[in-house]
This record gives structure tokens, C-alpha cells and sequence, in this order.
């Protein structure tokens, strides 16, 4: 027995191509949105590559663009399909086609459904991407004289004022690393000598931060460095004071960030998903209703339109069915190539 069977007389049979044919053009419209989407996206993690440790984050907006593209091109042959589906001669053309034209529709569809979700879930992979290259970046501050790393100070410090944020997970992130380059230090002065011999791998460590850190909006003079010595500075405690530098780390600022974007695009991507469905549920009835016309001549005569011809077990079965019978063909016909390779062997 069909599933969800209704049925249609001419009027109601215009009705879904007109409205159809309109949904479509707005679904382009939609397609449009998605690759605009995903390319946005693509340019906000482009600008911050020198601090993200792999290419897996770009993962979902190319995938944003890819299916724009194919939303365009789907939605603009549906359209097409739908204009010319109550003109006989010109439908004709098109009903062989319906059938596996409407297959990559669902196809499509699941796929777009899958991007919506790795909008939501791909949080854990970005943390790790943001959080190695964060650090890596870090450690390349100083090198303002190395090929290829000389722009990574100011990479690092617009960063860090674009997003209020200080250190891969906080200020106490630069105490570990040597931010300050060879050759703005004093190499005859005895306090940069003892603090390179105190150090087992022979770097100048400070408890220190970069410019960058200090909070504008703090009514105090940035202190920025020695922060961890209250007699450097009159009346200062740096345990109970409140510190006039970014707490949050630029990790969780960019994962936040970035985060947030991702939800907001999987949402948006999720609704034209819904409407994609909506579009592919329509095509479905009235390929159906127009393959219900006994004579496409007799266009006033009502038919019937349905979303499966049988029932989700029944459509279920048979197509695992149908699955079957072609792996048994392909492996016949590879017992069949090898039985006519033996004789020539021979």
C-alpha cells in the first residue's frame, strides 16, 4: 500500500508545479546563502592560519561551499522541471530522469544534514587545532628576523587585542617561553647572565607578558612586568589585585569565537535543509500524480500522488533486495572473466 497517498486533480496539479517552481528559485537563493556561508568562514580561519596547527578546521567550509554550489545547480533544474512539468510534449523529456534525479536529490539532502551537524560537533578538533598552534605561535614570537616567521609578533599581538585575550590558556602561558628576542638583550649586564644560567635549556624567561596583554580600560598603569613580585610595585599584590592584563586565554576567546559562527551557520544551514526536504517531498507528488495520468492528453483527469509506492518495511526490503541481486551479478560476472582467462592461461 502507498504511503502518504493523496490525490490530485488538474488545478491542484498546477498549484504544485507553480509553487514548487517558486520554492525552488528561492532555494537558490538559499544555495547562495550556504556558499556565501562557508566562504565567510573560510576567510576568518584563513586570517588566523599562522596560529592553527593543521588544515581540518576548513573542513566544514568547504563543505558549506560545495553544497551551495550544488544547491544552486539542483534547485535551478528542479525549477526547470516543474516549469515544463504540465506541458506534455515538454515533460516527456524529463520522466525517464525523475526518478534517479530525485534519488541524488535525497542524497543530497542527507548530506547537507551531516554538514549541519559538523557545524556542531567539530568544537573538540578546533580546540586541539587552536590550542598546538597557539603555542607553536608563541614560541615563534621573538623571531623577528627568521624567514617566514618575522610576521608571527604581530600576528600574535593583534591578536591578542582583537580578541582581549593573553597566552594560549592564560597570562602565565609567556612565563615559559623566551618572548624576548637575542638582540634586544644585554648579554654583559649580570641579571640577563644569571637568568640564562638559571634556565636548564639556556633561554632568558621573565615573568613577564607583551604590550598586548594590558587591559586599556584598567585604571592603573599596565604592569606587565615582574608581575609576580609585589615588592617591584607600590602597593600591589598580584594574588588578590586585580590584574591590569587580559585573564583569558586566546584559545577559549577564538574557540568561543569561532564556535559561536559555527553554531549560528549550522543553524542557518539546518532550516534550508528542512526546506530542501520540504522541496524534494514535493517533486516526489508530482512526479507521482503526473505518472498517475492515464492519458497525458486528458490533463483534467485526477490521479494519485504518493511518497513511497509501499510501505517502509516493504521499500526497505526491497531495496536490500535489490542490493543483493547486484553484488551476486558482480560476482558472476567476475567468475565469468576468470573462467575465460583460464583457457588462454592453458
Amino acid at each position: 500500500m502507498a504511503l502518504l497517498k493523496v490525490k490530485f486533480d488538474q488545478k491542484k496539479r498546477v498549484k504544485l508545479a507553480q509553487g514548487l517552481w517558486l520554492m525552488n528559485w528561492f532555494s537558490v537563493l538559499a544555495g547562495i546563502i550556504i556558499f556565501s556561508l562557508g566562504l565567510f568562514l573560510k576567510i576568518e580561519l584563513r586570517k588566523r592560519s599562522d596560529v592553527m596547527n593543521n588544515s581540518e578546521s576548513h573542513f566544514v567550509p568547504n563543505s558549506l561551499i560545495g553544497m551551495g554550489v550544488l544547491s544552486c545547480v539542483f534547485n535551478s533544474l528542479a525549477g526547470k522541471i516543474c516549469y515544463d512539468a504540465l506541458d506534455p510534449a515538454k515533460y516527456a523529456r524529463w520522466k525517464p530522469w525523475l526518478k534517479p534525479y530525485l534519488a541524488i536529490c535525497a542524497l543530497f539532502n542527507i548530506i547537507l544534514f551531516l554538514v549541519a551537524l559538523c557545524c556542531f560537533l567539530l568544537r573538540g578538533s578546533l580546540e586541539n587545532t587552536l590550542g598546538q598552534g597557539l603555542k607553536n605561535g608563541m614560541k615563534y614570537y621573538r623571531d623577528t628576523d627568521t624567514p617566514g616567521r618575522c610576521f608571527m609578533k604581530k600576528t600574535i599581538d593583534m591578536l591578542q587585542i582583537e580578541f582581549k585575550c593573553c597566552g594560549n590558556n592564560g597570562f602565565r602561558d609567556w612565563f615559559e617561553i623566551q618572548w624576548i628576542s637575542n638582540r634586544y638583550l644585554d648579554f654583559s649586564s649580570k641579571e640577563v647572565k644569571d637568568r640564562i644560567k638559571s634556565n636548564v635549556d639556556g633561554r632568558y624567561l621573565v615573568d613577564g607578558v607583551p604590550f598586548s596583554c594590558c587591559n586599556p580600560s584598567s585604571p592603573r598603569p599596565c604592569i606587565q612586568y615582574q608581575i609576580t613580585n609585589n615588592s617591584a610595585h607600590y602597593s600591589y599584590d598580584h594574588q588578590t589585585e586585580e590584574l591590569n592584563l587580559w585573564v583569558r586565554g586566546c584559545r577559549a576567546a577564538l574557540l568561543s569565537y569561532y564556535s559561536s559562527l559555527m553554531n549560528s551557520m549550522g543553524v542557518v544551514t539546518l532550516l534550508i535543509w528542512l526546506f530542501e526536504v520540504t522541496i524534494t517531498i514535493g517533486l516526489r507528488y508530482l512526479q507521482t500524480s503526473l505518472a498517475g495520468v492515464s492519458n497525458p492528453e486528458e490533463s483534467e483527469s485526477e490521479s494519485e500522488g504518493w511518497l513511497l509506492e509501499k510501505s517502509v518495511p516493504e521499500t526497505w526490503k526491497a531495496f536490500l533486495e535489490s542490493v543483493k541481486k547486484l553484488g551476486k551479478g558482480n560476482q558472476v560476472e567476475a567468475e565469468g572473466a576468470d573462467a575465460g582467462q583460464a583457457p588462454e592461461a592453458g
